[in-house]
Order: C-alpha cells, then structure tokens, then sequence
C-alpha cells in the first residue's frame, strides 16, 4: 500500500465518520473499486497529463455526480489534482481497514476446494466470532488445490486444515521417520 494512499484515506476516513458518512463512503468505495478494476483505462485517463485538470475534473463529474456521495467526489477529484489517482485502490484499501478496525470487524479469506453452503458459512462465522470477540466478514473462496477442508487467512495468520496439508504434514513425518533395520 502507498504511503498517499494511506494518507488521503485516514483523511477521507475522518471526514466520513465526523459526518456519520462511513458506512455509506465504504460502500461507494467498494463499488467503485469494483468499476475501476473492470475499467482501468479511466483510471489511466484520470491520471494522464494529455488532459486538463479542469478536463479530468469535468469528466468526474459528468460520470459521478449525482452517484456518489459529494465528499466523495470531491476525494476523487483532489487524488486527481494531485497526481495521486492510481492510488485508489490503495486508498479503498486503506478505508476499508480503518472502517473494520473502528467497528470490530475481522475479514477472514475461508480457502475451499468447493463452495460453502450458506449454512456451512453461517456456522464458521459464528464459531470464528466467538473465538475472536470480533465480527466475522467471512469470504470464501473456491480453491482446488486445498483437496478437502478449510484453509483460514485473517490479519495475516493461517489456519490450515486441509487434505493437501495434512498429506504435506504425513510426508514429512515419514519422511524424518528412522526406518530399523
């Protein structure tokens, strides 16, 4: 993460939660996180010096006005006057773990070699919850190298729990295992 991207979003994070706005910003932000992936070529135009800033300022505003929030739009348009626009993924980011942090909530990254059930994401979350204290975003995502069973990602530890791992963890064992002769 860049350092202005931490920056303009600690100020956009203060501003919002001052004005009772965090949750709504967050939610524009994930959109256009969203937008801005499938778009990258604004992203380009918005950080190109072929135009003008009044150019890229008018062009914000013909696309955004109206559909964000006007702090919001004000943010885009400042990370543009200031060369830092590509920066908004940074800052999404950013915001987004401001948000959690202020409102205890842990995103945990739940590794399946098939999709969860709702039932199956219910439980982990509740389990997950009540061992951290904290609110679990729980994402699950379908990975087929995990063979079986769950591998957890939160705030950078690791719970892994399956097929490949514990066949991993077998090798090993017999591996460094004496064989008498």
């Amino acid at each position: 993460m860049t350092q202005a991207g931490s920056m303009y979003a600690h100020a956009l994070y203060d501003l919002a939660k001052d004005e009772g706005l965090s949750e709504q910003i967050l939610s524009e932000l994930n959109m256009l996180r969203e937008i801005f992936s499938e778009n990258r070529d604004f992203v380009r135009l918005m950080s190109t010096p072929n135009l003008s800033k009044e150019e890229r300022a008018s062009v914000l505003d013909e696309t955004f006005r109206g559909k964000l929030q006007q702090y919001l739009l004000n943010f885009l348009k400042l990370l543009m006057e200031k060369g830092y626009f590509s920066s908004v993924f940074d800052c999404v980011s950013a915001y987004r773990d401001l948000y959690n942090e202020d409102h205890g909530i842990v995103p945990v990254r739940a590794y399946t070699s098939l999709p969860m059930s709702d039932t199956q994401k219910q439980k982990l979350q509740e389990k997950l919850s009540s061992i951290t204290g904290m609110t679990v975003d729980l994402k699950n995502i379908v990975d087929p190298r995990t063979l079986g069973g769950v591998k957890l990602d939160w705030d950078g530890r690791q719970l892994d729990d399956t097929v490949q791992h514990r066949l991993s963890d077998m090798h090993r064992m017999l591996r460094n295992t004496p064989v008498a002769s």
